[in-house]
């Protein structure tokens, strides 16, 4: 059983938008990521709740601690990020009318000013988060390169749940219904410049760049301070803790 879980997105004016803040963007080459770092994702209760931002969010901490100075990688468990959807939402394990998802700006939100807890009870809190244009697959794809992970939210369509469970990449099918949202982070482009590679339901999957424009209504890229090196440098080279000061004093 695969369970979505992101609520329809809603324009705000106000997000600090990526293309106007970047000025120098990378070529990013046709293979990179980091959907390996782990050998197992964990499903952290998407399988049964509706948690899926909330299960992007421990995926995209699990990249980031994994990535960061001390390689170790944060643990989460269901337990740990079912409290993070209960405490922003009101969901409750025991009520199934507690279980209706989740608005993904008010979890980024959430994780700049609280942080999502792991197995040992650490919180883990992103620095800032800005948008990408949702059709924008270059821009989107420059951004993982840069900062490790993109956070999608879609619409997702019923053929992709059968795409899924046969082990092939989410396409777009004619005559496709929508049966609902849900919310993964971007972890590369592992086979070509049209595919992307993304997290979900404890493994990596892949979709094309036709998905992507068609069916993707919001992308974010998170920020995270915890995978600044000693020289206050993030991955290639991108001084995080400035930007994080400049978008704060905006």
């Amino acid at each position: 059983m695969y369970a979505l879980g992101k609520k329809p997105v809603v324009e705000d004016s106000r997000d600090f938008k990526l293309s106007s803040y970047m000025v120098t963007l990378p070529t990013v080459p046709t293979r990179f990521g980091h959907g390996t770092l782990w050998t197992d994702w964990g499903m952290l209760g998407n399988d049964n709740y509706g948690d899926c931002v909330w299960a992007s969010a421990d995926h995209q901490t699990m990249l980031f601690t994994r990535l960061g100075p001390t390689r170790k990688g944060a643990v989460f468990t269901v337990h740990n990020t079912l409290s993070d959807y209960a405490a922003v939402t009101g969901f409750d394990p025991l009520d199934p009318s507690t279980d209706n998802g989740t608005d993904v700006r008010q979890a980024l939100s959430y994780r700049r000013k609280t942080g999502v807890i792991d197995g040992t009870g650490k919180r883990h809190r992103i620095g800032a988060y800005v948008s990408i244009p949702p059709k924008d697959w270059k821009l989107m794809l420059q951004a993982v390169y840069i900062f490790g992970v993109a956070e999608i939210g879609f619409e997702f369509p019923s053929t992709a749940f059968d795409q899924f469970g046969r082990g092939v990449s989410w396409d777009v099918v004619p005559g496709a219904t929508i049966e609902g949202g849900h919310d993964v982070p971007i972890v590369g482009s592992m086979t070509s410049s049209k595919r992307a590679t993304c997290i979900t339901w404890a493994r990596r999957q892949e979709f094309t760049r036709a998905f992507y424009e068609k069916y993707n209504d919001e992308t974010w890229v998170p920020l995270s301070l915890e995978i600044l090196s000693s020289d206050g440098k993030g991955l290639h080279g991108v001084d995080l803790a400035t930007l994080r000061a400049d978008l704060a004093a905006l």
